[in-house]
């Protein structure tokens, strides 16, 4: 069992950063810090599969778990992404308990799924055992589905006896345009919904995740407080954006106060 894998069956709070950018830096950087896991975006990115291995490769390196977010309903994407060994599959914008289903099995191995043979970094190349890898790979990684639509939730008692799922992950924004909300992610009907689907999830024992590009105390508070597991916040565009921000306006007022 994978470490990522462990803290989820054990209720264990865990927080993660979202890569977006190509640069390797980023991962290498990000790894050695201690977040639980690196979230890489390969769903809104301009991430390659090349990239996503490297991210990988580097971050694994470290000792940081990786999990991918997928694009949406892609069995070639989450086929390639799986045999590159990183340790959770993330499945957004998913709208009915039948795709959820069919997704999962996406990334499992026959007879449980439909998932193809044909792994590569995910066994170092042929170096780590196939047979231990192939009898693992369905129990260890990590399978999490997004709660992005309004639909899904109505559909939520069936969704949680899909038992192969590990964790229930909210998008906020996308949530609050499925219900015609959009990006009023902390008005009240938005706000209402997710306190609801959160309590479900949680009286059912399910695990929890927000993911957020804020990096604000309040935000993550915020989330915190409505019963989130799992919190990935900010990311590489966000981190370089507020602090080039931050140092212009530095150099600018020192300059002023220098007149």
């Amino acid at each position: 069992m994978n470490e990522l894998k462990r803290k989820i069956k054990f209720k264990e709070h865990t927080c993660g950063t979202i890569i977006n950018m190509t640069d390797i830096c980023v991962s290498d950087i990000f790894s050695r810090i201690g977040y639980d896991f690196l979230w890489i975006d390969f769903e809104h990115s301009y991430l390659s599969y090349e990239d996503i291995l490297a991210h990988t490769t580097i971050a694994k390196a470290n000792g940081t778990p990786v999990i991918v977010r997928v694009p949406q309903y892609d069995f070639t994407a989450t086929k390639k992404v799986l045999e590159m060994g990183v340790d959770g599959i993330i499945f957004p914008m998913v709208k009915t308990p039948k795709e959820a289903k069919e997704l999962i099995e996406f990334s499992l191995y026959p007879p449980e799924g439909t998932r193809g043979f044909g792994p590569m970094a995910a066994i170092s190349y042929g170096l780590y055992d196939t047979n231990k890898y192939v009898k693992n790979a369905n129990k260890d990684i990590c399978r999490f589905v997004q709660i992005e639509c309004g639909e899904i939730i109505d559909d939520l008692d069936e969704l949680m006896r899909n038992e192969c799922i590990d964790g229930y992950i909210f998008g906020p924004n996308d949530l609050s345009g499925s219900i015609n909300d959009f990006l009023n992610v902390y008005d009240e009907k938005t706000t209402k919904l997710m306190e609801h689907t959160i309590k479900k999830l949680k009286e059912n024992n399910k695990y929890v995740g927000i993911a957020t590009g804020s990096n604000k105390q309040d935000v993550i508070a915020h989330w915190h407080n409505m019963g989130a597991d799992m919190i990935c916040s900010g990311g590489d565009y966000g981190f370089l954006t507020e602090g080039s921000v931050n140092m212009f306006n530095i150099l600018k007022n020192n300059h002023k106060e220098g007149k």
